[in-house]
Order: C-alpha cells, then sequence, then structure tokens
C-alpha cells in the first residue's frame, strides 16, 4: 500500500517547527487540518518533565536523552558520542538554513515547508572521511500503526541475540519472528534494526499516513541510503519502559563507525562533500 498511488488517498499540507540552539531538534511536524479531518501532530514527544529538563541541560558529550521529536544523529549513531554529537550542540545561523561542527565534520541543513516538507543537507569534511547520519524521527502512532518499506529485503537487528551481536534476518522478520512492520499493540519488547539500502518509506496509521523519500544527490556515488528502525514497544529502558517508534532515515549502512557488524558508514566524496535530501509527504484517506 502507497497512498500518493492510490487514488482513495489525498495530500495534506505540513508545518514543521525546529530549535536550533537545542541541537536542530525538530520540536513539531503537523499535517494540517481541512475537509479530510482535524490537524495532526506526528511526532512523539516523552510526557516525563525531567527528561525535558534533562534534555535542556545536555551539554557536548553527554549521554542522549530520549525527550522526542526528531534529532540529527550525526556523525554517528551508536558510539561515542552517544546518537553522535550533532544533537547535543547548539546550531547556527548559514546559507538560509543552519549549521553545526561535529569534529573535522560540519552539517548544514535547509528546509522547506509547503505541500510537503523538503530538508537538504550538506556534509562537509576532509575527503573520504566516514560518518553515519540519521534523522532520528520519534513518530506518535497508534498500536494500529504498519510501516511499509517497499525496497527492504534484509533486516540487521542489532544487539542480537546478544549484546554488541548484529543478526540479519528477512524482512520483516524480527527476533523470534516477530513482524517488525507492526508496530503495537505494546509487547514489552525493544528492536533496533538498519534495513540496508531503502530510500523509501510509509506509515499508515488508521486515515493518516505519513511518506518518507531520501537520496544522495552529490558527493560520494557509493554512497547508500538506508531506514533504521527503533520498535520500542514497552521494552526500553528497563527501569521505566515506555512506547517510542523512530522511523529514520539515514545514510550509510550501519548504526556505528567502529565496524561492527554487516554496514559500512558513507563518506564524504573527492571534494569533501556529501549532499543528501529527506521528502516528506502526509496523506488522508477519504
Amino acid at each position: 500500500m502507497w497512498p500518493a498511488d492510490d487514488p482513495a488517498w489525498g495530500p495534506r499540507s505540513l508545518t514543521v517547527e525546529t530549535d536550533p540552539g537545542l541541537g536542530g531538534r525538530w520540536t513539531s511536524l503537523r499535517s494540517a487540518a481541512g475537509d479530510r479531518g482535524p490537524e495532526r501532530e506526528w511526532l512523539w514527544s516523552n510526557p516525563d518533565p525531567e527528561v525535558a529538563a534533562a534534555r535542556v541541560a545536555a551539554g557536548p558529550g553527554a549521554a542522549f536523552v530520549d525527550v522526542g521529536g526528531v534529532e540529527e544523529c550525526f556523525p554517528t549513531v551508536r558510539g561515542e558520542p552517544d546518537h553522535g554529537a550533532a544533537w547535543s550542540r547548539p546550531w547556527t545561523a548559514a546559507e538560509g538554513g543552519h549549521r553545526v561542527r561535529a569534529g573535522a565534520l560540519g552539517l548544514a541543513r535547509r528546509m522547506r515547508a509547503d505541500a510537503s516538507l523538503t530538508v537538504d543537507y550538506a556534509v562537509t569534511g576532509p575527503p573520504g572521511t566516514p560518518f553515519v547520519h540519521a534523522v532520528h524521527a520519534l513518530l506518535d502512532l497508534s498500536p494500529a500503526a504498519r510501516l511499509h518499506v517497499p525496497e527492504a529485503r534484509t533486516a540487521h537487528v542489532l544487539d542480537h541475540p546478544v549484546d554488541g551481536a548484529v543478526a540479519v534476518l528477512p524482512w520483516p522478520a524480527g527476533p523470534g519472528g516477530t513482524p517488525l512492520d507492526l508496530l503495537g499493540p505494546d509487547d514489552g519488547t525493544a528492536v533496533a534494526a538498519v534495513l540496508p539500502g531503502c530510500s523509501s518509506a510509509a506509515v499508515v496509521d488508521g486515515p493518516d499516513a505519513l511518506v518518507l523519500r531520501w537520496r544522495v544527490t552529490a558527493g560520494d556515488p557509493a554512497a547508500t541510503c538506508s531506514l533504521l528502525l527503533w520498535r520500542n514497544l514497552g521494552g526500553w529502558p528497563e527501569a521505566r519502559p515506555y512506547r517510542s517508534i523512530g522511523v529514520e532515515p539515514m545514510v550509510g549502512t550501519t548504526a556505528t563507525l567502529d565496524g561492527s557488524g554487516p554496514g559500512l558508514p558513507a563518506t564524504t566524496g573527492p571534494d569533501g562533500r556529501l549532499r543528501w535530501q529527506l521528502t516528506i509527504t502526509a496523506w488522508r484517506r477519504t
């Protein structure tokens, strides 16, 4: 099922809000109200006020604070620093958008929101520098939601069967045969998986759908897109578990730079650049 190809679905315009001073975090992604139904907020926010306060206080090198919204995980997702360096640093205005430095690498972002949302990213640094960049989008989805990834063939399930291991499983099967494309109801599990070679995904939740497409536009011609899925159905953290669903477009086919497990990071091209683009559209069933 792909909403853009089905006349039963109609497009809805999107608006986005970000906080450059707080790691460039996306704080809201809303599809507009209209004759097809009410406005919808797509981003999940952690309701715990202590977590919100910890996110505001987090500085460079801090452990990741799972407050929700969309965080820019760059130049890595796992490893050090936790979820990368970009999320914990203030971004500065530049060239019609914002940018941030992470060691030898720079990340710039420009956003255009009208009928859809288009986000252009530019990574700069020494030629051939490895990195991972994931748009860590935590979505507010019901237990009836389903994830469609038409290009997916395999899932690299992280920390399975033990921490640090990676299991390659046929999509959408997860540990124990759990169908990873079904996003509820809560069952006390938490699974992270990289779906390599994917550049589009759709989340369908009742009468609403969100479609994401991404592609490398310039730089290393060998750079590969992937989808990172975080399917937390009340299985994490151990002490105070909650529900959060991450549908995360990324460049690279691994979540870490240390070479563990299958997959490779992206690299800057011969000119020291890599550009990629993410487009998001919202839909509602008639």
